[in-house]
């Protein structure tokens, strides 16, 4: 399993360090709202691990608080991410006036998506059980 460790945002440039010890990702890409926005650098560095680099584009900065994820796929420059890319890290981003709804929105995304996940595993649980 990848591991990747944030050293912060800088100039509009998101650094860290990558480990993957079963071999590099083809990709890693930044994404929002399910588009790729940005591809990243790797430089390696030693045999399991490399340094990432990725340039925020302009598009990604707006009003509000924006959630950026760092996904790793075996994917093409230029194509979709791949729906079982890994997610490496999250990184919200808030720019300009912080508006109450942007955070009561983002919450009831989070409790939403728990709720679902609570459902699913009851059902799972409930197969599992009776079967």
């Amino acid at each position: 399993m990848m591991q990747f460790e944030s050293h912060g945002l800088k100039g509009g440039l998101w650094r860290g360090r990558l480990t993957h010890p079963q071999g590099a990702p083809a990709r890693i890409v930044l994404v929002l709202h399910g588009e790729v926005m940005a591809e990243g650098r790797m430089t390696a560095d030693g045999e399991d691990a490399s340094l990432v680099e990725v340039d925020l584009p302009r598009d990604v900065l707006s009003e509000g608080v924006q959630t950026l994820l760092l996904r790793a796929d075996a994917g093409e420059p230029g194509e979709e991410v791949h729906p079982d890319a890994e997610l490496l890290a999250r990184m919200p981003l808030l720019a300009g006036h912080p508006l109450d709804e942007d955070l009561t929105t983002e919450i009831t995304a989070l409790r939403a998506e728990l709720e679902l996940m609570k459902r699913e595993l009851r059902r799972f649980a409930s197969r599992v059980l009776a079967g």
